[in-house]
């Protein structure tokens, strides 16, 4: 009887242990899996910046490569539009990085000796606009010199002048580096363009997520992308080359830094260009060159309004809605950890979380607070 009572005991027990086996064995998957996605990341961190780079061209090229497609095999397609990114990123990176180079490092000198020029220093010690500025500040206690003009012009030329330079000749004194890396990046975006759909396939079956939450992720990263690179990044060139032209018939100095600075600020909302535009108009003003400083006043804000609210919403429509502060910060702060490439990646980063919010709100929120607001219990002793 009591063999019998330890058989049936341990009968009961085995599916429990059973379960405690599945659940070791789950569990020691799951870390060998993450141990395995952990060295594969490290494995390609250092080529990281050049697949998200691939990754967010290849999504604003692909509808160039469905357009191949109709005539041409998925290699030649692909061949063909690596091709075109070739002509259009390469070829004009490199004309321009000498040029930024030169005049990027002359500006940072400027800064670094504080000195402007003699005009303008005696401008600013004569002028009538500056009395006025005193005038004004003299009720604060604070009058404003011509040599704390000329420090902070100095302090921002040697500030901006530098992080250009920095970027400029990290790719002219290595342009070996630089192709390797270009056309490392071709390559991924060749292989994208063609197998494309399958790695995004297998991580659709890989992620725990429903499909739809993940198309909602693939479909808001490449809306960002298209918002970046087309709107953003097509709108900043206009403005940059228009401007780095304006500064050029109007005698101004380094156009061509100045273009290329006005291309990248123009990322930025709320300021933009007008962080180039209205200073230049300032110093025309300044040396007498009145219609000259009004009429860049006037083509800034008649750019900036045609590109913000017309050019902008035709190309890309309204299909990433952001706060106009959080893509300035995000922005800001993409450059600040990232470089140049920070203008694509903060935004990227800031619409992956505002999406995961968004499906989190949708889809999980009811769960926690479910979870959180289940009854307990109680049992009346009586």
């Amino acid at each position: 009887m009591t063999a019998t009572h330890s058989v049936t005991h341990f009968t009961e027990c085995n599916p429990s242990m059973n379960g405690s086996v599945n659940r070791l064995k789950l569990w020691y998957f799951l870390t060998i899996l993450l141990l395995s996605v952990l060295m594969l990341g490290w494995l390609m961190w250092p080529f990281l910046s050049v697949i998200v780079l691939a990754s967010v061209i290849t999504s604003v090229f692909s509808a160039v490569f469905q357009y191949f497609r109709r005539f041409l095999n998925a290699s030649l397609s692909s061949l063909l539009t690596c091709l075109l990114i070739f002509l259009i990123l390469f070829v004009p990176m490199v004309y321009f990085v000498g040029a930024l180079s030169q005049e990027a490092y002359g500006l940072y000198q400027m800064g670094k000796d504080a000195v402007i020029s003699d005009q303008l220093e005696a401008l600013l010690a004569n002028n009538r606009l500056l009395e006025k500025t005193n005038q004004f500040l003299s009720r604060f206690n604070y009058v404003l010199t011509g040599d704390e003009v000329n420090k902070a012009i100095s302090e921002t030329g040697k500030t901006v002048g530098f992080f250009l330079y920095q970027q400029a000749s990290a790719i002219a004194s290595n342009i070996l580096n630089f192709l390797f890396y270009f056309f490392f990046m071709l390559m991924f975006i060749y292989y994208f363009l063609v197998d494309g759909y399958r790695l995004v396939a297998f991580f659709i079956e890989f992620s725990p997520l429903p499909e739809d939450q993940d198309m909602i992720l693939i479909k808001k990263f490449k809306d960002m992308a298209g918002a970046i690179l087309i709107g953003n990044g097509l709108s900043g060139l206009i403005q940059g080359l228009s401007g780095g032209i304006l500064f050029s018939l109007f005698g101004l100095k380094s156009p061509i830094l100045w273009g290329v600075i006005m291309s990248l600020v123009a990322f930025l909302p709320i300021i933009g260009t007008g962080v180039v535009f209205i200073p230049a108009a300032i110093y025309l003003y300044l040396t007498d060159r009145f219609a000259a400083g009004i009429f860049f006043v006037i083509f800034y804000l008649v750019l900036s309004v045609v590109m913000e609210y017309i050019f902008k919403p035709k190309l890309v429509g309204h299909r990433v809605n952001m706060h106009t502060l959080l893509v300035f910060l995000s922005i800001m702060g993409g450059v600040k950890l990232f470089g140049i490439l920070g203008i694509i990646y903060g935004p990227l980063v800031v619409t992956v979380f505002l999406t995961l919010t968004e499906i989190y709100h949708t889809n999980y929120q009811y769960l926690v607070e479910n979870e959180c607001s289940e009854p307990t219990t109680t049992h009346d002793q009586g």
